[in-house]
């Protein structure tokens, strides 16, 4: 394939949804997807938790003991950012003792 083509090919598929996203500007989404917005942080969350679980040799238990604290705390308080905060704490204190 040309690589000018190819470019082109890029740029229209990088810049539409984003003209699309212009051209919706003023329009109120519907409740329905409002609530389906509210789920894309904790969607990437685990898209980028999930894949590196098992980590280095003998390090899965406490990624799993890590990833369970941090799944609590975001399920009782809310807060991504507070879960992540006491994953990532309670990782690195149970890999410094062990």
């Amino acid at each position: 394939m040309n690589p000018i083509l190819t470019i082109l090919a890029m740029a229209l598929v990088t810049y539409l949804p984003r003209l699309a996203g212009f051209a919706l500007a003023g329009q109120r989404p519907s409740p329905f997807f409002l609530r389906f917005l509210r789920f894309i942080p904790i969607t990437v969350f685990a898209a980028l938790v999930v894949p590196a679980l098992p980590g280095n040799a003998g390090e899965l238990p406490i990624r799993l003991v890590a990833a369970a604290a941090a799944s609590l705390t975001i399920w009782r308080f809310g807060n991504l950012w507070l879960g992540i905060l006491t994953g990532m704490g309670l990782f690195w204190l149970l890999r410094l003792i062990t």
